[in-house]
């Protein structure tokens, strides 16, 4: 197959699947989702995602009646089924099917899975970034699909001739529209705590460790505008880019004064990730 989707145990192309109109995802947007990258047919990081995903299907009581390990061979056993390698993960869990209610009854949730042919991002492009206050609720930490301010700042940024955009509450730099957001400065890498602001990326944890197996030095903590803009690198994490270093911000030129760094976790992560994917 070239695409896969999967709804509640039904396999067919992408376009060809349907779900039911009554499924809660459709009026709620009620479900937790989760999502990687698979290359020689081994998933990144999938214990990592799945325990997240998991975690925030515990947080919103939702309950798919499988475990994680059943979760982890329902994934490998649908990639066997793509003719293409090089994969976006991706599934979901919503809370069911059932008429139109604010309130829900207690029973077992619907799992989707999408998969499609595409690669990681290339790191060495540069990205131009943009800023907007970050006007969404506070309970980001949690990676459920109510993702409409997520896709208005997506397309902010792209109607301005920018990859992402930088979100702030005040002049306190919180995550971007779809990746986390970290700063370099005098050889310590600086990233916010992942509080109710901010959800915690499997990306930003393996920077994390790839820092401290380079002897980079980690702050956690907040850091506002004038910081970030004054930085020495401004670096954004995602599954799909794992590390990518940013130009500008706002029409700023920002960064490019420690590139061996950068340099140095690309090369890092990159190499985890071919290494965890090797045949």
């Amino acid at each position: 197959m070239k695409t896969l989707g999967y709804y509640d145990g039904r396999i067919g192309e992408l376009e060809e699947m349907t779900v039911p109109m009554l499924d809660r995802a459709c009026y709620f947007g009620d479900g937790i989702y989760d999502a990687t990258y698979s290359r020689n047919k081994k998933i990144f990081a999938i214990d990592e995602h799945i325990d997240r995903f998991f975690s925030g299907l515990e947080t919103v009581d939702i309950k798919i009646g499988m475990t994680k390990v059943q979760l982890k061979e329902l994934l490998y056993s649908l990639l066997e089924y793509m003719d293409d390698d090089g994969l976006f993960v991706y599934w979901q869990a919503t809370r069911g099917v059932g008429i139109r209610d604010h309130c829900y009854e207690q029973g077992y949730g619907k799992l989707w899975v999408m998969l499609k042919p595409q690669p990681i991002v290339d790191m060495s492009q540069k990205i131009k970034l943009v800023t907007h206050e970050d006007i969404r609720y506070t309970l980001c930490n949690i990676k459920t699909l109510n993702l409409l301010p997520n896709v208005l700042f997506a397309q902010y940024a792209k109607e301005r001739g920018a990859n992402e955009c930088v979100l702030h509450r005040g002049e306190r730099v919180t995550e971007c529209a779809h990746s986390n957001i970290h700063i370099i400065k005098d050889g310590v890498l600086i990233t916010p705590p992942t509080d109710k602001y901010i959800l915690k990326g499997v990306a930003r944890e393996h920077l994390i460790r790839a820092c401290r197996a380079l002897g980079i030095i980690v702050e956690i903590r907040p850091f506002d505008l004038k910081e970030m803009m004054e930085s020495d690198e401004v670096i954004v994490t995602s599954s799909g880019s794992l590390c990518l270093q940013a130009e500008s911000i706002d029409g700023i030129a920002v960064g490019g004064r420690r590139q061996e760094l950068v340099n140095a976790l690309q090369s890092y992560l990159l190499g985890e990730f071919r290494s965890a994917t090797a045949r």
